[in-house]
């Protein structure tokens, strides 16, 4: 296989996140608006962990309750039903006093504003580091310096009468990050922005995440900036309907490509079956598929080597880059072997269904298949 061991090395590491250390943790969260009859719920038993400095993109119709979400684990809207963590902080419940420190972690842009136009755009943004208790003498350079990496520094003394739509939400973004907070919350932040001035706030975005490990959720329809995500999110009719790793599928597919079995799959197929793809780890002697079971899954081995064994002799071994499981799935017959583990060993594993729809999209990764299963013979 060509793709670099520490490549993989990397996935492996980074594929479960610690639990300990999520920044935002949601679990079965669902959510309704009204009472009585006119009760109506928007959200449903949503799940989603963000880890610290990750940028998540949210997309998804409108209605679908992309910002209800948002609102919520941005503490502007009570928690009704299931678990919302922010900061290893339950949100459930959790008293008013406590919701405001916890605020002083969080920065918000929303499609409104929310400007005081009463103040100038340095004003505005001092207003933040007030919240913090920032002294003058250390904020006003920060403020100015991002005012004027926002373009707007020759405005930094306009109030919002005098601001253009976008010339306001750059003051807004700019309150936002000021204080480097943990976690940012955007809806639509660069909406109203041309190319440039877009690319120059999620440039900052993803300083901020790499620097600080701020974590940042967006929702937006901007594809423009897809590619700064480290996740793409998409909600319907509020569901969760896909919650994609880029990155993690990203690397998937340059590793998985090199397999011969998936070499000739489209890009688009490619990208299913590593989004489809669950990582599993077992340890050294610990039989990974055992003679006579029914067959579900099918594995690629991402690291290790595994030995092949057919009534208790010991007939093959595999290594890094092989796959196996997959005869059972092609002739819908129990396991003709048994496969252990020869040492700490990650195996990328892909359930019968999933397999199954890679067959019936490809008929080139079907031949090589029955090509592994009569070579195998």
């Amino acid at each position: 296989m060509k793709t670099d061991s520490k490549t993989i090395d990397e996935l492996l590491k980074n594929w479960d996140p610690d639990p300990n250390s999520l920044r935002v943790r949601v679990n079965g969260l669902g959510h309704y608006y009204g009472t009585g009859d006119a009760r109506k719920q928007v959200l449903f038993n949503n799940t989603l962990n963000i880890s610290p400095g990750e940028i998540v993109i949210m997309t998804g119709p409108s209605g679908s309750g992309k910002t209800t979400l948002l609102t919520l684990i941005g503490t502007l809207r009570s928690v009704q039903e299931g678990s919302l963590k922010i900061m290893d902080t339950e949100l459930l419940g959790l008293p008013s006093k406590d919701i405001v420190e916890l605020r002083k972690n969080i920065g918000f842009f929303f499609q409104a504003h929310n400007l005081f136009e009463s103040l100038s755009a340095y004003q505005n943004v001092r207003m933040a580091c007030e919240l913090v208790n920032r002294k003058e003498s250390e904020a006003k350079p920060k403020i100015e310096q991002v005012l004027t990496r926002l373009g707007l520094g020759e405005r930094i003394h306009y109030k919002p009468k005098s601001l253009s739509g976008g010339q306001k939400q750059r003051v807004a973004i700019a309150r936002g990050v000021i204080n480097k907070p943990k976690l940012i919350l955007a809806d639509e932040p660069t909406a109203a922005l041309d190319a440039e001035s877009g690319r120059e706030v999620v440039t900052m975005f993803q300083e901020l995440a790499s620097q600080t490990g701020c974590t940042i959720l967006i929702v937006t329809h901007d594809n423009r900036i897809l590619d700064v995500a480290d996740r793409i999110v998409n909600m319907v009719d509020g569901h969760i309907s896909s919650n994609v790793m880029v990155q993690r599928s990203a690397t998937i597919c340059s590793i998985i490509r090199e397999f011969p079995a998936f070499s000739e799959l489209t890009a688009s197929n490619l990208t299913a079956v590593a989004d489809s793809m669950e990582l599993r780890r077992f340890d050294a002697g610990q039989p990974i598929i055992q003679q006579g079971d029914v067959g579900t899954e099918f594995f690629v081995i991402a690291k290790g080597d595994v030995d092949i064994v057919i009534d208790g002799n010991r007939v093959n071994s595999l290594k890094s880059g092989d796959y196996f499981g997959e005869v059972a799935l092609i002739k819908d017959q129990p396991r003709n072997a048994t496969v252990l583990a020869k040492e700490p060993t990650s195996c990328f594993v892909l359930d019968k269904d999933e397999f199954r729809s890679i067959i019936d999209a490809s008929a080139t990764f079907e031949d090589e298949v029955r090509q592994a299963i009569f070579d195998r013979q």
